[in-house]
């Protein structure tokens, strides 16, 4: 115990030697923050300073940058949402004699868009802009459109699917121009990435449709 009790007492004169070093260098402004057990405490109206602080992440890429890049990442996003949505749908409600096929394959592209919501999100606030906050404002931004439809044939399932990630890739295409004027390579990247994998979901997709085409 008496070894705990040394240590628990030299922290504490640490503790209150910075303080002291603190308050010498900046008496006006810590004096008030400073408890007399040498505790940095916080003041009421510092607190209200940061609780009110702007979100804005410090980025280089220039004001222009972040906020056209964010704003069309975040359309991107919304979009995103909507087509997981659909292809969770149509996941969901598939039937007929390939059922297990399609059942499958469209949670796989499900997972796969998913896991973009994250990596763009997180990467609008990197750049220093804000994202979606809700569904309402998903609803609004979103240009894929839902199919609320009680019955979709599997056929009109996958094409309807093909060319909504068709519409995707063209829409990041257009985003990856607009990073290649501020010189942002990093969202660059990753578009190209998602790119691929969109080009990727239509393909198959767009066989499997013709598949069932050949069948009929």
């Amino acid at each position: 115990m008496s070894r705990l009790r040394q240590r628990a007492e030299s922290l504490q004169t640490c503790r209150l030697y910075f303080a002291k070093l603190l308050v010498q260098s900046h008496p006006r402004r810590t004096a008030s923050c400073i408890s007399p057990e040498g505790e940095i405490k916080m003041s009421i109206e510092d607190a209200r300073k940061r609780r009110e602080a702007p979100l804005d992440t410090p980025s280089n890429l220039g004001s222009n940058a972040s906020k056209d890049i964010s704003a069309a990442l975040t359309v991107l996003l919304a979009d995103v949402f909507a087509l997981y949505v659909k292809t969770k749908n149509f996941h969901w409600h598939v039937s007929g004699p390939h059922f297990r096929d399609f059942h499958l394959m469209l949670d796989e592209q499900a997972s796969e868009i998913f896991s973009m919501t994250d990596d763009i999100a997180e990467r609008v606030r990197k750049i220093g802009g804000r994202t979606l906050h809700s569904i309402g404002e998903i609803s609004k931004m979103q240009r894929i459109k839902d199919n609320e439809a009680q019955f979709v044939t599997p056929q009109d399932m996958l094409a309807e699917l093909a060319g909504d990630n068709r519409q995707l890739a063209a829409s990041m295409r257009e985003i990856h121009d607009i990073c290649d004027e501020f010189r942002d390579v990093s969202t660059a990247s990753l578009l190209e990435n998602w790119i691929d994998e969109a080009e990727e979901r239509n393909w198959f997709l767009f066989e499997s449709t013709r598949r069932l085409g050949a069948e009929g």
